[in-house]
């Protein structure tokens, strides 16, 4: 098996930088041929991937954090979508500060997501999932875990500007937010139906069940049933969101009045503007238009 290993050495504060090597041996030691490329930069992935793809390659390994796979996956699409041969395999080595679409295909309890991660490769362990596309008014990304609008976006947004502080940048970026919270619209409809412009502190659309390590965003998510979950959070004040947010960690909050969960394979937007979305853990500025799974896309190491 063949490999290009985009690696973040960066990720986790450096710890990536440091720890890679022996991991990346492992795996050769095993048998697996890896090329390995650095990043210095943001976006520097997706062109590394795409420039991969024409020369051929159709697997590649994520070395880094959240970001780096963000990054991967938008490298290989849309170039995937205009290829008639078997989906593209993705693997992870999650060195950085965490890998929630991983979370997904371990056992409860087990927190060691890098060993899960080498083990399936090890294993030569695939399993087929859904990508998630998003069109804006800028173009198009792609994502496998989960996009969010409202306020989990405006925290990572503001932590986003504040990364070199770690934790602490987080913690206050909540703060901040939750401060200043007020739901606004933000006009959906699934599958064609009716539109809902309900009042929302936040709506995730999710793929995968977890997100942030340990939340459960959303517990009956399937990364391979060709639907995205909706979870859309109404108007919550502040007490009510410091309330709920602790059933996050355990996927009840699904059971709380203000919070609705559907399944859909198509979602569109009525926004008059940009706004901060999440993607993935990334931040982006823009106005949605509409998001559509499509359906066994991509093969991942899990």
């Amino acid at each position: 098996m063949q490999f290009l290993a985009v690696v973040n050495p960066a990720a986790g504060g450096g710890r990536c930088g440091k720890e890679y090597p022996a991991a990346i041996k492992r795996l050769e030691d095993a048998g697996l041929e890896i090329e390995v490329v650095t990043t210095s930069g943001p976006g520097e992935a997706v062109e590394l991937v795409q420039k991969a793809w024409a020369q051929g390659q159709r697997r590649f390994l994520a070395v880094g954090g959240d970001g780096t796979g963000y990054e991967l996956v938008n490298g290989m699409f849309p170039l995937a979508l205009e290829d008639e041969g078997d989906p593209p395999q993705l693997g992870f080595l999650p060195l950085g500060t965490g890998n929630s679409f991983l979370r997904d295909f371990m056992k409860p309890g087990d927190k060691d997501g890098a060993g899960h991660a080498l083990g399936a490769l090890l294993a030569k362990r695939t399993r087929t999932v859904d990508v998630v596309r998003i069109e804006h008014d800028k173009g198009e990304n792609f994502y496998i875990n989960l996009f969010a609008i409202g306020f989990a976006a405006d925290v990572n947004s503001r932590a986003a500007r504040y990364k070199n502080w770690g934790e602490f940048g987080y913690i206050g970026s909540v703060i901040a937010e939750t401060l200043g919270l007020a739901p606004s619209l933000y006009p959906v409809r699934e599958d064609g139906g009716e539109w809902n412009r309900d009042p929302a502190a936040f709506i995730a659309i999710c793929n995968s069940k977890f997100t942030g390590g340990t939340m459960m965003m959303a517990p009956d998510a399937d990364t391979a049933d060709g639907k995205v979950d909706v979870v859309h959070v109404g108007a919550l004040g502040r007490i009510g969101l410091l309330r709920a947010f602790p059933k996050l960690f355990e996927g009840k909050h699904l059971s709380l009045d203000a919070v609705r969960g559907s399944q859909t394979s198509r979602v569109e937007f009525e926004l008059d503007g940009p706004t901060n979305i999440m993607l993935d853990g990334e931040a982006l500025y823009v106005q949605p238009k509409v998001i559509e799974v499509l359906p066994s896309a991509l093969k991942v190491f899990a």
